[in-house]
């Protein structure tokens, strides 16, 4: 499948910005650290899901020294609902204690110690520089993944390499804007089984025809 044009790909990003004004990260957080654990909690789960436990949790925890005060048992029973729960507790409290350790409880807005932390993978580390320290990053999940190399923006086989693909293909200023677009149209538009083409607002330039 060829990738698509340079002005088909700005194209692209005028449509998708235009028809998701609203798009933007749907955990709920209120500071850098909250962010970071929501995220942690939202790997292969719905950010809906992880919105229904992060209240208790941040009620218990608002800060890393006082999730360090919890154990890993205490963290598992509040997040039981949803999945990978006792993995994500354990990283949670272990990424807590480096913080508290190493950055006086503060989340390090740097991508090199950030995948550092016990727990936190590129994307995670990418959603975060994006959205607490408003950097321009491309976090690749499964939907910008499948939606990129769908549409022709990329042509690859795995996460890394489309995440570096969609950063030589993008403009820079809109790295955050397309992965919430690319999100959002993968929820209400181009689902991984039944794509809705017919109403799709880039149906003319995408290259799934050549899949």
């Amino acid at each position: 499948m060829a990738k698509l044009s340079k002005e088909n790909r700005i194209k692209v990003c005028e449509l998708l910005s235009e028809e998701y004004p609203e798009a933007k990260c749907a955990l709920d957080y209120d500071s850098e650290y909250h962010l970071l654990v929501a995220v942690m909690l939202s790997a292969q789960t719905t950010d809906v899901s992880v919105n229904k436990v992060t209240p208790r949790l941040f009620s218990l925890a608002p800060d890393a020294y006082a999730m360090c005060a919890l154990s890993q048992e205490e963290i598992e029973e509040v997040i039981r609902q949803i999945g990978l729960y006792r993995n994500k507790a354990k990283n949670i409290l272990a990424m807590s204690r480096v913080l508290c350790a190493e950055y006086d409880g503060k989340v390090p807005g740097n991508y090199e110690e950030l995948v550092a932390l016990p727990g936190v993978g590129r994307k995670t580390a990418n959603v975060v520089l994006a959205e607490a320290f408003g950097q321009q990053r491309i976090a690749v999940d499964t939907h910008v993944f499948r939606l990129a190399n769908r549409i022709g923006l990329t042509q690859e086989k795995d996460v890394l390499k489309t995440e570096e693909a969609l950063m030589k293909a993008l403009p820079k200023e809109s790295w955050v804007i397309m992965h919430h677009a690319l999100i959002f149209h993968g929820r209400n538009c181009c689902t991984a089984r039944n794509p809705a083409c017919s109403r799709c607002c880039i149906e003319e330039y995408c290259k799934k025809n050549g899949l």
